[in-house]
């Protein structure tokens, strides 16, 4: 099977399992996605959502977090990890929107990775989640998954697994595909447990098979 057939298949059934697959992180404005995505890193989503309202609640915008002290927002961040590095990343991503970018999120590729703190995977998810631009997320999850169904072949690295998936993969469908491999990550072809393949919607058209 050609990996473009392949991928339309897995499209299609990951569609039917996962109807309402969306970003587990919770935002309501452009710029907070931008600071859970960076908090997120090493971290889960579910904690970067229990920590971000207490952020907001000292630091409720741009204008707030680009002129807030590293060190009182590293005291709230710390529990997500790495705390000093987060926290000095959104303190300058903040500052650039603010003074580069009149406080409002760019919408390009390039743009976005200008931020400090912002690289593709976080790129993309601003790219397809705010701006409905096509766009790849290659998390863990997606990396891991198209290593084992076989869209991808022993490809670990995020970008060079980014652009074969972006040669497969109708532009379209990339985001959405994402997420929906995120929550069959979590659900079934999961990481730190055996595989769950007799639940596996995929099963039967698994490399692991061929």
């Amino acid at each position: 099977m050609r990996k473009k057939e392949l991928a339309l298949i897995v499209i299609d059934r990951l569609k039917k399992e996962y109807p309402y697959s969306d970003c587990t992180l919770d935002y309501d404005q452009a710029w907070k996605l931008l600071v859970s995505v960076r908090l997120a890193a090493q971290c889960t989503d579910e904690r970067v959502n229990q920590i971000v309202p207490s952020l907001y609640e000292k630091f409720p915008s741009i204008d707030a977090l680009a002129d807030a002290e590293v060190s009182d927002v590293e005291a709230i961040v710390r529990p997500c990890g790495l705390g000093k590095s987060k926290a000095k990343d959104i303190v300058a991503c903040m500052k650039m929107l603010r003074d580069v970018f009149h406080s409002q999120v760019p919408d390009t590729m390039e743009e976005l990775l200008s931020l400090p703190g912002v690289g593709r995977k976080s790129a993309n998810l601003i790219l397809g989640d705010v701006f409905g631009k096509p766009a790849i997320v290659t998390d863990t999850h997606a990396i891991r998954l198209s290593n084992r169904i076989g869209l991808v072949d022993n490809i670990k690295e995020p970008t060079k697994v980014e652009m074969a998936l972006r040669k497969i993969v109708p532009a379209e469908e990339g985001n959405e595909l994402c997420h929906r491999l995120v929550d069959h990550g979590r659900a079934v072809c999961t990481a730190r447990t055996t595989p769950h393949c007799d639940q596996c919607c995929l099963e039967d058209i698994c490399k692991k098979n061929f």
